[in-house]
């Protein structure tokens, strides 16, 4: 348990250096620049680290530490409940970006700054935590350090299996962003640790269950087994294409793309109560029988 207690460990000076580096930027920076590059870039080094540092404890713990999945799991719904709190609004996520962008919430130059920085938050967060297995702290450490560099892809079923899997998860996980984008975040947080922790358990055995492609290009497309295509496919190609879905069957439409709402009728906005309307056309009666006695009483010539 020493092992698990120093990745536990980790996790928190991780967590407290993004901290650190989302309230010296906010101070610094114009609120642009923090929320298109710092808060994204800070986003994205946080959970790349953490989730390489849990995806070492998922291939080595149950044999170098005696501890099964059922760990890795719980402290992935802490973790996600954690950066969930502490994102500060970020997505540390391309198809939350771009999905963003299509929804007319985020012009392109925001979008490009916002892709940038989760790719240089990232590639970051790779080369701080191979520098951190280097150390070797623990014997987890030390067995990661000697399969680093063979090590396998992560998918384990066939290429359009795999992309059907990270496309499905990325649909289902918008999906319920979609729907808890308005709700309050001591709801919000816990609801999207559980959906993730969901989709990892049930998904991971066939793609490692990534659904960020930012995320899977620096944890698996360095890895022997599979091309660059390969990969791409499945980790970029996927989780769009479920974003896309998600998009299309909650909205509608694309308002990027185009204003028509495909599979919804338009309503109006404003509705007359019915009462109202029963109301006003027993008026209009007796004005019209009114008016027909006054027709009929006129001298005809």
């Amino acid at each position: 348990m020493a092992g698990l207690n120093v990745s536990i460990a980790f996790f928190f000076l991780v967590v407290g250096v993004c901290q650190g580096l989302r309230r010296l930027s906010k101070r610094l920076l114009s609120p642009g620049l923090y929320v298109c590059v710092a808060r994204e870039l800070a986003g994205s080094l946080q959970l790349c680290t953490s989730c390489l540092e849990l995806r070492m404890l998922l291939e080595i713990g149950p044999w170098g530490g005696g501890f099964g999945p059922d760990v890795v799991l719980t402290l992935l719904f802490l973790l996600f409940a954690l950066h969930g709190a502490s994102f500060d609004g970020a997505s540390a996520n391309p198809t939350v970006s771009l999905q963003e962008f299509l929804l007319l919430e985020s012009n392109l130059a925001a979008t490009a700054a916002k892709l940038l920085a989760q790719a240089a938050g990232m590639g970051t967060g790779w080369a701080v935590t191979k520098l951190y297995w280097s150390w070797e702290l623990t014997h987890f450490h030390l067995i990661q350090n000697l399969i680093a560099s063979e090590c396998s892809s992560s998918i384990h079923t066939s290429l359009h299996h795999a992309a059907f899997v990270e496309g499905t998860c990325s649909f289902l996980f918008h999906l319920v962003l979609f729907k808890l984008c308005q709700s309050h975040p001591i709801y919000q947080v816990p609801a999207l640790a559980v959906t993730v922790t969901f989709l990892t358990y049930i998904a991971g055995p066939f793609t490692g269950a990534f659904f960020n492609p930012a995320l899977a290009a620096v944890a698996t497309f360095h890895c022997s087994g599979n091309s660059f295509w390969d990969y791409v496919q499945v980790y970029w190609l996927g989780p769009f294409a479920g974003m896309l879905a998600a998009l299309l069957l909650y909205h509608g439409n694309i308002p990027r793309l185009f204003q028509k709402n495909l599979f919804y009728s338009q309503k109006s906005k404003y509705k007359i109560p019915k009462a109202r309307v029963v109301a006003h056309v027993e008026d209009d009666e007796p004005r019209r029988k009114r008016k027909g006695q006054q027709s009929s009483s006129e001298p005809r010539a």
